[in-house]
């Protein structure tokens, strides 16, 4: 879902507010105690410790596959919702690095963020008779018309955070889509901030409620967060993303003056929250690696790595490998051409910090170059 302003921003219009969940609300967790009222939670701190160990490592072997079939003769489109948007262009830059690697032709058609152009470049992608079109991070439902046309052309369509799960769609009919599992995104961010608070904590939460996949994550942070009865949830701000740069900073101020000492940690279901809360903390004379200390629930785009390295309001976020989903949709097209099933892949969760990335502004891990070219016989 971050930065990644404009996909969101789609989302918002597409989608509407849910019941009973107001625009720019907060919703307080209750007092705090310095002394939370149990002792921590040695059990689920243990386990959340294993589980941000694992997220942390860079040394990881590759998971994903190694089998399938060889290159194919194909020629794709990518449709992309915004080159603006972090997450779409460097994706978008794996497909046409991964594509000179399996020696296809491939073009990138910008939607230029709005509905109308994504349903332009859509339809200029289905005019130019691809082998395969990608739906690169905006919502088919936005698209129905030309979905329907691509299906009906037999053009194998896979998306890229096109629709909330991983794998093969019926509605809409996609060969698969990828994207990490939001669950997994959700509990790993939470998991961090109970490992990085040794148990003890004041969390805040940032969600854009008029957007299910954003409420649904920012659910799933907090039931992970409820296992440890030494974190208290003091607040959960609800800021539509379209709405960050203006309604952040205020409700960052709010938050410092009702917990000045008790709010230690925040994850955000984007990064771009933290951006917009770096001038508010700063106004407050907090400074950019004390606390509270903020983890991104989403993406990773180069601006939130460019915070976490330098120690600015941000510690920590949770990135999607941009450049080997980019390698991923061009293998799935593979197979897709070669009438071999999806592959099944979904890429493990990722905690990038100033202490793992190497300066680095994505996430960009290792041996996946090698095994799809071994694949493609390449």
């Amino acid at each position: 879902m971050t930065p990644l302003r404009s996909s969101v921003v789609l989302a918002v219009a597409a989608a509407a507010v849910l019941a009973g969940c107001e625009r720019g609300s907060s919703t307080g967790g209750g007092p705090f105690s310095a002394e939370p009222a149990k002792p921590g939670c040695p059990a689920v701190l243990a386990g959340a410790r294993a589980a941000v160990h694992r997220a942390e490592r860079t040394d990881s072997v590759w998971n994903g596959p190694t089998t399938g079939p060889k290159a194919a003769s194909g020629t794709i489109v990518y449709v992309a919702q915004t080159m603006t948007n972090p997450g779409v262009a460097g994706t978008a830059e794996g497909v046409r690095k991964a594509a000179k690697a399996i020696g296809w032709k491939v073009r990138v058609i910008d939607g230029q963020g709005t509905p109308a152009g994504i349903q332009a470049a859509f339809s200029q992608a289905i005019a130019l008779k691809p082998a395969g079109i990608a739906i690169g991070g905006f919502d088919p439902h936005l698209t129905a018309q030309q979905v329907a046309k691509a299906n009906k052309a037999h053009i194998p369509l896979v998306g890229w955070h096109a629709v909330d799960a991983p794998g093969p769609s019926e509605d809409p009919e996609l060969f698969t889509n990828i994207t990490t599992r939001v669950e997994d995104v959700a509990r790993i961010s939470a998991d961090w901030i109970i490992t990085h608070s040794n148990g003890r904590a004041g969390a805040v939460v940032f969600t854009d409620a008029s957007i299910p996949f954003a409420r649904y994550k920012s659910e799933q942070i907090k039931k992970e967060l409820a296992t440890c009865p030494g974190v208290r949830l003091l607040a959960e701000e609800n800021i539509p993303i379209s709405d960050t740069s203006s309604r952040t900073p205020q409700a960052v101020s709010s938050l410092l003056s009702r917990f000045p000492d008790e709010w230690t940690h925040s994850v955000a279901i984007n990064d771009v929250y933290f951006a917009d809360a770096a001038p508010a903390l700063r106004a407050a004379r907090r400074k950019g690696a004390d606390a509270p200390f903020n983890i991104g629930a989403g993406d990773g785009d180069p601006s939130a790595f460019q915070r976490v390295n330098s120690g600015q309001f941000q510690a920590a976020t949770v990135p999607e490998p941009l450049s080997q989903q980019g390698w991923q949709i061009v293998d799935e097209f593979n197979r897709a051409f070669s009438g071999r099933p999806a592959s099944g892949y979904i890429a493990p969760v990722h905690i990038a910090t100033a202490a793992n990335s190497g300066g680095a502004t994505s996430w960009d891990p290792p041996g996946y170059r090698a095994a799809y070219r071994k694949i493609w016989g390449r």
